[in-house]
């Protein structure tokens, strides 16, 4: 994992390093997922407290991951927006504490306000849930210099949040009308001032999808890759789409079906997997890599 410091006019200079030599050295960078929510779907309540924030921080970074991704707001399905301001004071420290780990930081928020202040505090980069909903995002990602993941979403925010019922009707082709309606977003942000190597892609498993269209997503990521010619962000890890193998699986329960898919994702193409459990997905994925380099055990 790269360990220099975050100089904040050089955030995406910072962001574009950790992808080189994140994909150089394993094949794809691993964003390591800290909630700060009462409500997430997986470890909501966990990290809520400061101390709790911080222990799982450091613990990302022990356990490998390139980049970390902090979240105030839950996505999962009927939770309740929360403010700026309560936003801000669940992650603004733990953006700082990360900073200071020389961690490369993304925070995920919808929130120009939220994103403002987190950039401001070294964070390099907004992980944008909603397609760019909030057009001013992309001019506070431009002004500070800033990388944008921009998932494809689609609707308004309460209901648009986690929202993974979606009927079968709802896309033509779902990897042609993601690819569309994402590019649009990204020409949005273009406009905004973002340049084009700024900007990451997120098909947006379980984001306006069911099952079925995640799944074929995800099984046709490799044509998502070479469409859209920026890097790939896949983040398939614990989702309940998944459970359509083990369907009594809670979230956490769903390890090895988080594995399979961030492993059959790099395959794919994918530059960036965000996963809740960072040392197993880097076991999988160091030791995949090095079977298929016939390097396993040294050599």
């Amino acid at each position: 994992m790269l360990r220099t410091a975050i100089p904040v006019t050089e955030r995406l200079e910072t962001f574009r390093a950790m992808l080189d030599h994140a994909c150089a050295t394993r094949g794809a960078a691993l964003m390591g997922i800290c909630n700060i929510t009462p409500d997430s779907f997986s470890d909501g309540g966990r990290y809520l407290q400061l101390g709790d924030a911080k222990r799982r921080l450091e613990e990302l970074v022990g356990e490998g991951a390139d980049l970390v991704d902090i979240g105030g707001e839950s996505t999962r399905p009927g939770a309740r927006p929360v403010s700026d301001e309560e936003q801000l004071a669940r992650v603004l420290e733990p953006v700082r504490f990360a900073v200071s780990l020389k961690a490369c930081v993304s925070i995920d928020t919808t929130s120009p306000t939220v994103a403002e202040a987190c950039l401001a505090a070294g964070a390099c980069a907004v992980n944008d849930v909603s397609c760019l909903r909030e057009p001013d995002l992309a001019g506070v990602v431009h002004k500070h210099g800033a990388a944008l993941l921009l998932m494809h979403a689609r609707g308004p925010q309460e209901k648009m949040r986690g929202f993974s019922q979606y009927p079968d009707a709802g896309y033509g082709d779902v990897v042609t009308d993601v690819v569309a309606e994402w590019k649009a977003a990204a020409a949005r942000a273009r406009s905004a001032g973002v340049p084009p190597e700024a900007l990451v892609m997120d098909p947006g498993l379980g984001f306006a999808k069911n099952a079925r269209q995640s799944g074929d997503l995800l099984a046709r990521l490799a044509e998502i890759v070479r469409a859209v010619e920026v890097p790939v962000l896949v983040g398939p890890s614990r989702k309940s789409f998944l459970a359509t193998v083990d369907v009594d699986a809670a979230p956490a329960q769903r390890l090895g079906a988080s594995i399979a898919a961030a492993l059959h994702a790099w395959r794919e193409g994918a530059t960036i997997l965000r996963v809740h459990d960072v040392r197993a997905t880097r076991q999988a994925l160091d030791v995949a890599r090095r079977l298929e380099q016939k390097t396993l055990g040294g050599g």
